[in-house]
């Protein structure tokens, strides 16, 4: 199973405001500046772009109390009054009431809320771009007998118009870092060997628990720290490439354990009987090693600069990322 988020992972994670909606007594840019200022420190796409959208011009509101939650958005008190910015689900539980019903939307939008205690303020709308690559990606992996999977926090209509748009037929949308945890632990206590790709902070805990975790190289650098391999060029190809390298590794250890076998099948016995001599076994045993050296030596030819592979430690601390000729 090849699991996916979905923004800056199939997507190109750089998302741009194409709509504004005031829903309350507030202007639009009243509420853009609300935004701004819950968002300030926000490593996330979406914050990126309503703090690109937003106006210098006027007062910084002050925050306080600001708390990041992740996968489902930010909490924090501004100019006294307790805001939430975020998914749905996130803001209706301190607006107290659903949110309203957008009269025009396009399911390939993602929506991004703000509200406060009893009243919502404001609906954003942004759009992001699949990855050129993505389609082709998937594809080669399905035909390779992958079963690809989406699992993101954004919502259901933005999942579902890429799972669409890519030919994946299943996908979860609206989960929490939490909740991508628990699907991919129940796919592996099902018996399933799990490939985790993301690239955001709300990524790193399943990462962790993935069987093989792999990280966008423009991503977030504790995903990467969490991550067996990072995609140095930020591009999906590279992920073939490592899975393809991974393939030639292990033919070539299987051909080395055979050997290695059929060799002490054959030279023990031989030794046991008194056939053999002790220079005999001496220069038969380091030609065996030779043969073996070279033959992994094979793998020099498979040199890439898209992909470092790392085995993470305990704990590690955020990594930073440069061009490797080879590390495998």
């Amino acid at each position: 199973h090849v699991v996916f988020d979905k923004t800056g992972t199939l997507t190109e994670g750089r998302l741009a405001l194409v709509r504004s909606v005031a829903l309350g007594d507030r202007q639009i840019e009243t509420c853009m500046a609300l935004a701004r200022a819950l968002e300030q420190g926000s490593e996330h796409p979406i914050a990126a772009a309503l703090v690109a959208n937003h106006n210098e011009a006027g007062t910084q509101s002050h925050v306080a109390e600001l708390r990041n939650i992740p996968g489902s958005g930010v909490e924090g008190v501004v100019d006294g009054r307790r805001m939430r910015i975020g998914t749905a689900a996130f803001v209706s539980a301190l607006v107290g009431v659903a949110p309203p019903v957008a009269a025009q939307t396009d399911e390939a939008l993602t929506q991004i809320w703000l509200g406060c205690e009893k009243q919502w303020l404001a609906r954003f709308e942004l759009a992001d771009c699949l990855r050129a690559e993505a389609a082709e990606v998937v594809r080669s992996l399905q035909a390779s007998g992958k079963q690809v999977l989406i699992m993101s926090g954004d919502g259901e209509p933005a999942v579902r118009d890429v799972a669409r748009r890519l030919g994946i037929a299943r996908f979860e949308a609206g989960l929490s870092p939490e909740d991508k945890h628990t699907r991919v632990r129940a796919l592996q206590e099902r018996g399933a060997v799990v490939a985790m790709v993301g690239d955001g902070v709300n990524d790193a805990p399943v990462l962790a628990q993935a069987h093989v975790s792999i990280a966008m190289g423009s991503g977030a650098l504790l995903s990467q720290a969490q991550s067996d391999i990072v995609l140095l060029t930020g591009r999906l190809q590279g992920m073939l490439e490592a899975l393809s390298i991974a393939r030639s590794t292990w033919r070539v250890v299987q051909q080395n354990l055979a050997w290695a076998l059929a060799y002490n099948i054959v030279a023990v016995p031989a030794a046991a009987m008194g056939w053999v001599t002790p220079w005999m076994a001496g220069a038969g045993m380091g030609a065996s090693s030779l043969i073996v050296v070279l033959n992994a030596l094979r793998l020099l030819e498979r040199r890439t600069t898209n992909v470092r592979y790392q085995m993470p430690s305990p704990g590690a601390q955020p990594v930073s990322v440069a061009p490797l000729t080879s590390d495998i």
